[in-house]
């Protein structure tokens, strides 16, 4: 595996691997390539490195996971030297601390940024891929990684009139890199995601009025965010160790946290809204640990969205706003949980209105209103928190081409297929990071794409040691882990849901669940013994021995 000989002019340029994508995927696959002495350049579709934090810059944007635990492991000196700001971060803190990594390991001299890659096709008889860029160029590489995300697809609605409005339209996947200000304007916010619920706070502070079109409430916890001290730093770093460990191996999503040991129907009414209470006011996503049974049971889970329900009703002064905003579609945590900073307090504003679209859609969008019910609200500027393409969408915006001229978009038609989410049969040495029918999306995407990096950069190293060519799932492999990933997660209270973590926010995709639900730490070990075992599920192709074939002849 070596690069081409780039004295020769005209020749296409080669590289062991190409990786596609410059977020936290890309750049920590990038690092361990090149410690393993491979060849690599990445492509990257923004201006600079970040990913998704990259693109998503709308107002009260902050990771829902804590910032001690949302950063890389595996450079002590890295995550001894960075002091997070706030127990939760923000966004532009988040991509300062991606463009420091960027910097600390040089990697910019290997990244090409403002390149999409529009076209992978693989070449059985080189057993390598031909990828062309949106410059035009065409490079050739043994080995391809898709690092695109998992939200990076920005999904835009598709709403009668709205390309006549004649006011700003901003979508908060895709949002400007300089100031927004919303001082003084009318606007409709349509979305309450997790994008919604964090950017409408922020938003109706600075608007004259914010009209917040709302199709599916969303339950929320706050997210009690405040600076980080310097002895909070240093205790969790003094802990780090540990910390790692039981986010690898323990925790089912990577985070860690005092795990539950009971069931919520185990507690009396009182001692379990205590500990409701107690976990409300500590905020985050570590509510839904107040038990081990709350995605599994529905009774148990009716305890914990009764107790949000109640909170909801006692923050917003108005009932029928208030009822608005209670959920009722889906159980609480099968949608990916949010965490705010004062969004239902929002709605006590004079400033603020809700808007119900699950009982009358919007009917269309004028130059300078949104009519629903036959009234038109006046607004001068459009947010759009409408989601992403998830899990799939970064994948089936490029045109990859695998064995007998197949698309991955083809075989992917009625919902994606993957062995361990790593691989995809017919599509050799095309890796995945943390892809559909792996954890990612539940779980702390860090430590998620740190597992799939190292297993990759280990099985390079493994196929380069043993002379291997090719390698790709088995199909049968593939359909049996495909299966898994489902039964595990109808035996969950997760498909009870319309969530994209279904792909439900697309209209026309496959509703089919795409992460893997059983837990990073059952997840890892997987791999690790299908490793052990000689990458139990694959197929291997050797390298052909020119000197050896010429000898014979």
């Amino acid at each position: 595996m070596s690069s081409a000989d780039s004295s020769q002019a005209h020749a296409t340029e080669a590289y062991d691997v190409v990786v596609v994508g410059a977020g936290f995927a890309g750049m920590y696959m990038l690092h361990r390539l090149r410690g393993l002495g491979f060849s690599a350049r990445v492509f990257e579709q923004g201006g600079g490195v970040g990913g998704t934090w990259y693109w998503n810059r709308y107002p009260g944007a902050r990771c829902d996971v804590e910032s001690m635990q949302y950063s890389y492991s595996f450079s002590e000196e890295l995550q001894q030297e960075w002091d997070w700001s706030e127990r939760y971060a923000p966004q532009p803190e988040i991509l300062k601390y991606a463009n420091h990594v960027a910097d600390r390991f040089d990697l910019r001299r290997d990244i090409q940024f403002n390149t999409r890659v529009d076209r992978a096709v693989f070449d059985t008889r080189s057993n390598s891929w031909s990828v062309t860029t949106s410059d035009g160029k065409t490079v050739n590489a043994k080995f391809v990684v898709l690092a695109t995300g998992c939200l990076s697809n920005a999904r835009k609605p598709d709403i009668r009139g709205l390309e006549n409005f004649e006011g700003p339209v901003y979508h908060t996947g895709n949002w400007p890199h300089e100031p927004v200000d919303f001082t003084g304007l009318r606007v409709g916010l349509i979305g309450t995601g997790s994008s919604g619920i964090q950017s409408a706070p922020v938003i109706a502070e600075q608007a004259s009025h914010l009209t917040v079109f709302q199709r599916t409430a969303n339950f929320s916890i706050p997210a009690r965010n405040a600076e980080l001290t310097e002895e909070e730093r240093n205790a969790f770093r003094k802990n780090y160790p540990e910390i790692r460990r039981f986010a690898r191996e323990v925790a089912r999503n990577g985070i860690y946290a005092v795990q539950p040991d009971r069931g919520a129907l185990d507690d009396d009414a009182d001692a379990r809204r205590a500990k409701y209470e107690s976990r409300w006011e500590r905020g985050g996503l570590t509510f839904m640990y107040v038990y081990n049974n709350l995605g599994l049971d529905r009774t148990a889970n009716d305890t914990a969205a009764d107790f949000v329900r109640g909170k909801i009703a006692e923050i917003v002064r108005n009932p029928d706003t208030a009822k608005l905003l209670q959920p009722d579609s889906h159980p609480i945590g099968t949608k990916r949980i949010c965490v705010d900073t004062d969004y239902f307090a929002t709605f006590n504003r004079p400033n603020v209105a809700l808007v119900d679209i699950r009982s009358n859609p919007i009917e269309e969008i004028s130059a300078n209103a949104v009519r629903v019910a036959g009234t038109d609200h006046e607004v001068d500027a459009l947010v759009l928190a409408t989601g992403f393409d998830a899990m799939t969408g970064s994948v089936a915006k490029i045109d990859i081409r695998g064995r007998d001229g197949q698309t991955l978009n083809q075989k992917w038609a009625e919902g994606p297929k993957t062995y361990l989410g790593l691989m995809s049969a017919g599509f050799p040495n095309l890796f995945i990071i943390t892809g559909p029918g792996s954890p990612s999306v539940l779980s702390n995407m860090i430590v998620s794409i740190e597992q799939h990096v190292d297993w990759i950069a280990d099985c390079l190293v493994h196929m380069r040691k043993h002379g291997l060519a090719a390698m790709e799932a088995g199909r049968e492999a593939e359909d049996k882990w495909v299966a898994h990933v489902n039964e595990i997660a109808h035996g969950t209270l997760y498909p009870q849901a319309n969530s994209w973590y279904m792909g439900a926010n697309i209209p026309g995709k496959p509703r089919i669940f795409m992460p893997y639900i059983g837990g990073v730490g059952v997840y890892r070990q997987i791999c690790n013994d299908v490793a052990r075992k000689g990458y139990d599920g694959f197929v291997m192709e050797r390298a052909e021995q020119p000197e050896a074939a010429a000898a014979a002849s």
